[in-house]
């Protein structure tokens, strides 16, 4: 039995369709359907129902993908246990987010890959919430408050961020000072997300008034040095602007906490080399860098 018709029949459970897997791949279709009959010829048993709109699981496709995916994650185990240096190889799947993630974090990616030429790096970049287990990937870039879950976070590095205007807007519309005034300027949002902001000593979150909403921070930024609104944004993609005038900042006494940004990964009790390796890849960046992130 071949491991990677093993991996094929995880990709195409997990993405609900052998395009979705082909896609994830880097694959043809033809290649997923030949690896699927394959694997299917070789158990004797049908794995999945195949559908005008994707591929749903048989009884028997639902327990020996649980199978399949231990397999998988044992046999990558026992070969770094075996293998602890050297070339990384296989496939990592990240997920980041579109506002900085190709700026950002893509240089570490490519030099991951420049010094791993046999290691596969597939990149999806996002300012959606990713499901990294429904969706396969091995690990997600966060930033920002981390809430609850089940999931393994390692912090990599701090993220600050603060209220920030155009001059425009504050000639026209004031400056606020307190939080109630606050609540009758023009926010910039990314949805319908509770500002974070800290009075005095303590945290306290805030509902901000929408009328601009994007769901990326660098389409919010330009929003704001146009002048649309008030802006609650990460300063590694506002401090050039502050730094020329275009924006400015607001309610310096009210600072949004320390935020940082992590490194998400499934639960398990050992996080394969790679994740480990891009882990270290990334703290590293951010100590060298403090500049790129507006620290």
């Amino acid at each position: 039995m071949d491991i990677e018709d093993l991996r094929t029949f995880v990709d195409v459970a997990d993405a609900g369709g052998i395009s979705a897997a082909a896609r994830r791949l880097g694959v043809s279709k033809s290649i997923v359907s030949r690896r699927l009959f394959k694997l299917e010829g070789e158990l004797g048993v049908q794995l999945l129902l195949r559908t005008t709109r994707g591929a749903a699981l048989t009884e028997a496709g639902i327990t020996f993908r649980e199978h399949a995916a231990r397999i998988g994650a044992e046999l990558e185990l026992a070969r770094e246990t075996i293998l602890p240096t050297g070339e990384l190889r296989g496939r990592l799947r990240v997920a980041m987010p579109l506002t900085f993630g190709p700026t950002h974090f893509a240089p570490v990616l490519a030099e991951l890959s420049k010094r791993n030429p046999k290691l596969q790096v597939h990149a999806t970049y996002s300012d959606r919430f990713v499901d990294i287990i429904a969706e396969g990937f091995d690990c997600a870039i966060r930033v920002g408050y981390l809430e609850d879950s089940n999931l393994i976070a390692k912090r990599i590095g701090p993220i600050t961020g603060k209220l920030v205007a155009s001059p425009d807007y504050i000639a026209e519309h004031g400056v606020p000072e307190t939080l109630d005034d606050l609540a009758t300027h023009r926010a910039l949002m990314q949805g319908t997300e509770t500002w974070h902001l800290t009075d005095g000593g303590r945290t306290i979150t805030f509902q901000p008034q929408g009328i601009f909403k994007a769901d990326n921070g660098i389409a919010l930024m330009t929003a704001c040095v146009a002048g649309l609104g008030i802006g609650y944004l990460p300063d590694c993609i506002t401090h050039q602007h502050v730094a020329s005038g275009r924006l400015v900042e607001v309610m310096p006494n009210h600072q949004p906490p320390p935020a940082a940004a992590y490194v998400i990964r499934p639960p398990g009790q050992h996080p394969a080399r790679k994740l480990r390796v891009l882990t270290d890849m990334l703290i590293e960046h951010f100590k060298k860098n403090p500049e790129h992130w507006g620290l």
